[in-house]
């Protein structure tokens, strides 16, 4: 009787264990970031990850001062019994060919239950593609390469407004500038010839024409350029109306520093965020952009507020102020914890199907859009933007539309 009680009572010691080995393995959830911490993007890299520390503090710790923010109110994962995340970084050099690799590795040897990233959309497209072979959830809070959610993937989703949103929102934005008397017939783009920035422009192009008005200049260049004098005089002699700059942030200040040594200003230049949005791009050549307009969904708020308290944290993390990239790759790492946190899971199938069952309201994001919902291929129907301007060497303020704006918008632009 004493032998067949130990064997009960060693029994249950081994049930025991195995639970609470089970239950360890939950304590810590994992999820995988691939963003470009080398290279020429670095800066973005290293922005990204400070962004993603801030939000791991809150989420592990708790912060109910940031009021109807999903998974902040609580020490860690309350639909996983206080389970804490880890986020394991990999950096993509800017590479498709390296962040390919970085995404195999953290699936197949860290474990991750979900990867995010991975800004630039030629490098998000090569790593979302593993993350679908594997079935593992991926969730994009920054590229905007139309294309990406056109791949009939069902392991993807992005938050983001994309490139079709914003081309809406320029020509919408440059129609309100004509009638206050403002010249914008003619309309120029300057991109690189990545994923994003050849999309981008095609985009932009396909939009315009749509509304009757043809771009009438393209000009395109290599990637991480190292002289950009032909491209600038070539804006220089056409003279167009309207210059849309399409360009990470070294060639984005190169464009800038070339504009003052060849003293060639455009009467309005409009950025599709990416290098304008760069902390590093306002600390080189921010006095020499003056006036330049940029897209964006992301705003400081009133003091006290959520996003306040959150622009505190980041700043206080980098050193620098929250800008619009850095913001929407944050907003779409809670979006990504909220799904796991709901699963009650790590379960990929079960955040996939949570993923899918997203419906954030406004009042539940850092970001400035309508909501967080997900079509059938993955992107968020309720994603927007608006237009900021850089007016004082150091700040963008919102100046259109009208409803959301700081300030009015100051036209020509005035360089340096």
């Amino acid at each position: 009787m004493q032998f067949k009680h130990f064997v009960v009572l060693l029994s249950a010691a081994a049930i025991s264990a195995l639970l609470a080995g089970g239950a360890s393995a939950q304590n810590t959830v994992k999820i995988g970031a691939i963003y470009p911490l080398s290279g020429n993007a670095a800066s973005t890299g290293v922005h990204t990850k400070a962004a993603f520390d801030v939000a791991v503090d809150i989420i592990n710790n708790g912060n109910p001062a940031l009021g109807n923010l999903p998974v902040t109110k609580n020490a860690g994962l309350k639909g996983l019994g206080g389970a804490k995340v880890e986020v394991v970084f990999a950096d993509n050099q800017g590479s498709p060919a390296v962040g390919q690799n970085q995404a195999l590795r953290l699936i197949t040897e860290e474990k991750v239950v979900a990867l995010s990233g991975s800004y630039q959309s030629g490098v998000t497209l090569t790593t979302s593609a593993i993350s679908e072979k594997y079935g593992i959830p991926f969730l994009n809070g920054e590229s905007v390469a139309a294309n990406l959610t056109e791949r009939g993937f069902k392991w993807f989703f992005r938050t983001t407004p994309i490139a079709s949103d914003f081309a809406k929102a320029y020509y919408e934005f440059l129609t309100d500038m004509k009638a206050a008397g403002a010249k914008t017939d003619n309309v120029a783009l300057v991109h690189d010839n990545t994923e994003y920035g050849t999309s981008v422009a095609g985009t932009i192009t396909s939009a315009f024409k749509e509304k009757g008005q043809a771009i009438a200049l393209d000009v395109a260049y290599a990637v991480n350029a190292t002289d950009v004098q032909s491209q600038v005089l070539q804006l220089k002699e056409k003279n167009p109306d309207v210059v849309i700059m399409i360009s990470y942030t070294s060639d984005a200040i190169l464009f800038a520093k070339t504009m003052q040594a060849l003293d060639y200003k455009p009467a309005m230049l409009l950025a599709d965020d990416a290098g304008y949005s760069d902390p590093s791009f306002i600390k080189a050549v921010g006095k020499l952009s003056q006036g330049a307009f940029n897209r964006s969904s992301w705003s400081v708020g009133a003091p006290g507020s959520p996003t306040a308290i959150i622009a505190d944290l980041y700043k206080k993390k980098s050193g620098d102020d929250m800008d619009d990239t850095a913001g929407r790759q944050m907003q779409g790492f809670f979006v990504l914890v909220d799904a796991i946190d709901r699963a009650g899971s790590t379960d990929p199938a079960k955040i996939q199907a949570a993923l899918k069952a997203t419906d954030l309201k406004p009042n539940q994001l850092m970001m400035g859009y309508k909501g967080v919902k997900f079509d059938d291929k993955g992107q968020n129907v309720l994603a927007s933007g608006i237009i900021i301007q850089l007016q004082d060497g150091e700040n963008y303020s919102a100046v259109w539309p009208k409803a959301s704006a700081e300030k009015a918008p100051m036209l020509p632009y005035k360089g340096w």
